[in-house]
């Protein structure tokens, strides 16, 4: 079942009914959002999910070449109405979620206009008299340029963007056709959107072709400095359909296919810096950022900039025993011990509100830590 759903799916079900099912279904029609169903919710067991997913938009007006959003759903961003959301949101509502909701969209800031005057007013008014409901997606680092989108956005309840910042590394952006990240000062940037009040989660690439010996240095510093807490770093990989995927066909340097994971440790083609170097380095990145020292100062160099415009959701039941549990797992047990504490007691003193979100970060390390110890096996 390959493409959107609202135009193959419907197909196969004929086909399927009638005994007939084809092994592939797929189609270039890019099919209209205002037709999309809203999700049926009485069919998921909400207890089981940490959040829940909406979709606002398909489509990205940038087009680096890395990235298969475009050749999927086209450089027009297409959107759903306001009352479409509005209304998937009350499904929510009526089923008991009152956690955080994904608004999966690959650049939620594609149509500004839309996103300005139909969707964000909307969910602001929806969310008057509500509790819960936080809001996080995905977005381009232009959103630093629009103060008044940023405050209106927190204003709607979102409070965490996930950001491609992808490199440091100039001739890297120019290579994968980045513009929108370009002749940018990206750690200002950063600190602007969290100062506005999202957190900033980031994705990093190595494995570009112009990418220099000192890349994963560069990423290191770069990453520590914005204080990117949620630093996704992974090697570059050639996607099918990508601008990228078709050069290096081109050039011979394919080595099969992308696994769809690119933070897997491999990559599918031949990069220009030797593999062992790249391999190496790559493992050396992510080990440092993920250790307790480096990750315990992240946290707080975010901290320092960040100004939610709604306060701390406080030690409510379910904080409690999260905290007791990562009091023992963390604070007693865990080899991060020492950092755990100094930083309860430095956000104890310096910004009290945030308290229970230096415990869940705190938390999330012990994970991302997890994970990479599985990398390096």
């Amino acid at each position: 079942m390959l493409n959107e759903a609202e135009v193959t799916l419907p197909e196969f079900l004929r086909d399927f009914a009638c005994g007939g099912a084809r092994h592939l279904y797929m189609s270039t029609d890019l099919p209209d959002l205002q037709e999309t169903p809203a999700p049926l919710w009485e069919l998921a067991d909400l207890r089981r999910y940490a959040s829940m997913s909406v979709q606002y938009s398909r489509g990205c007006p940038f087009d680096c070449d890395f990235c298969s959003v475009t050749a999927m759903f086209g450089h027009r961003p297409r959107v759903k109405t306001s009352s479409q959301i509005i209304s998937e949101l009350d499904g929510l509502w009526r089923r008991g979620w009152r956690g955080a909701v994904f608004f999966v969209d690959d650049n939620l800031i594609g149509n500004k206009r839309s996103l300005r005057d139909d969707l964000l007013p909307a969910l602001i008014s929806w969310r008057q008299g509500k509790r819960g409901f936080a809001f996080y997606t995905e977005a381009s680092i232009n959103l630093a340029d629009d103060e008044n989108l940023m405050r209106q956005m927190v204003a709607a309840a979102f409070d965490q963007v996930f950001v491609g910042i992808e490199t440091p590394e100039e001739a890297s952006l120019t290579e994968c056709n980045k513009r929108q990240n370009r002749s940018r000062d990206l750690v200002a940037d950063v600190k602007r959107i969290q100062r506005a009040g999202l957190q900033v989660q980031g994705g990093f690439i190595v494995g570009f072709d112009n990418d220099p010996p000192t890349i994963f240095q560069r990423q290191i510093d770069f990453i520590q400095k914005s204080g990117i807490v949620t630093a996704m770093v992974g090697l570059l990989q050639a996607v099918p359909g990508t601008k990228l995927h078709e050069r290096l066909h081109q050039q011979g340097r394919l080595l099969g296919e992308s696994t769809g994971d690119n933070v897997d440790g491999t990559t599918n083609f031949i990069p220009r810096m030797q593999r062992e170097t790249l391999r190496d380095g790559y493992r050396r990145l992510m080990d440092y950022l993920y250790a307790p020292g480096p990750y315990y100062r992240r946290i707080r160099t975010f901290l320092r900039e960040y100004r939610p415009a709604r306060m701390s959701e406080g030690m409510t039941l379910g904080n409690v025993g999260a905290f007791a549990r990562a009091s023992v797992r963390l604070g007693v047990i865990g080899r991060e011990r020492f950092h755990f504490w100094a930083l309860l007691v430095w956000t104890g003193f310096r910004r009290p509100t945030l308290v229970p979100l230096a415990v869940r970060l705190s938390i999330y390390g012990f994970h991302f830590r997890k994970c990479c110890a599985a990398l390096g096996a």
